[in-house]
């Protein structure tokens, strides 16, 4: 996950990544004194979430982009929570944590098995993963509009072909890898979680096209991002991919 974030941007328009997150944690069971990866903290407003059901507890919030990096370590305490700058695929670990937690990051990574290799190795025996992303189909009527544009001028001259860094997996792929990965008492499944974004513009901007502008020059950008909102309509049908595993004791 190469691209980097416009961090204070997601933070103001990432209201449906806060309701997703909401459920996922209510999913989590935790005393309150655990220490608890958030794999993938973003800009740290989740994290404060996570921090609020561990009231003796603390957090390690790792995320690739040093931009969501840095607003999440202005946002949290750090006696509460230590966050650092890292790839999930080759996340290490002093010491092992309770559990994993992770919300709306996952289809950023592209290889899931090295993915779920590590957040094994840094588990204690019995800890557990409760994550969601982006599943089979997530967004894909967006995803249609966004190629049509890009197959067009003057746009297609970067765009056309590109394929983009996201993964959106079944469950079924997603169980075998886990299982593969050492996990127990796995359990994945599909959600459909249709958005209708108040800023639907920005939305689009700073979440769903910021890879497809990374690729574009900046005086196409505006352009693009308007042509896409045109076509794609304000609802985004978002499908999400739902992850519940245990290493086992």
């Amino acid at each position: 996950m190469t691209r980097d974030w416009d961090a204070a941007n997601y933070d103001r328009l990432s209201a449906p990544q806060v309701e997703w997150a909401e459920r996922v944690l209510a999913r989590l069971p935790l005393r309150g004194d655990e220490t608890v990866l958030d794999a993938g903290c973003g800009s740290g407003r989740v994290t404060r979430m996570l921090l609020g059901k561990l009231p003796h507890g603390h957090v390690v919030a790792v995320d690739s982009t040093s931009s969501m990096v840095e607003h999440a370590r202005a946002a949290l305490n750090p006696a509460r929570a230590t966050v650092f700058q890292a790839d999930l695929t080759e996340l290490e670990l002093e010491r092992p944590v309770d559990a994993v937690f992770s919300s709306a990051v996952f289809h950023w990574i592209l290889d899931h098995d090295a993915l779920f290799a590590r957040l094994y190795d840094v588990l204690r025996p019995g800890g557990l993963v409760v994550a969601q992303c982006g599943g089979k189909g997530n967004v894909a009527r967006f995803h249609a509009a966004a190629r049509e544009v890009a197959a067009e001028e003057p746009y297609a001259e970067y765009l056309a072909g590109w394929q983009g860094p996201w993964h959106f997996a079944s469950a079924e792929q997603t169980a075998e890898r886990l299982e593969r990965a050492g996990f127990a008492e796995v359990k994945t499944w599909l959600e459909p979680q249709p958005v209708s974004p108040p800023d639907p513009t920005g939305f689009l901007r700073t979440v769903c096209l910021g890879a497809h502008l990374e690729q574009l020059p900046e005086e196409l950008r505006g352009g693009f991002v308007e042509a896409v909102c045109e076509r794609c309509g304000t609802e985004l049908d978002y499908v999400r991919l739902n992850i519940d595993a245990k290493k086992p004791s």
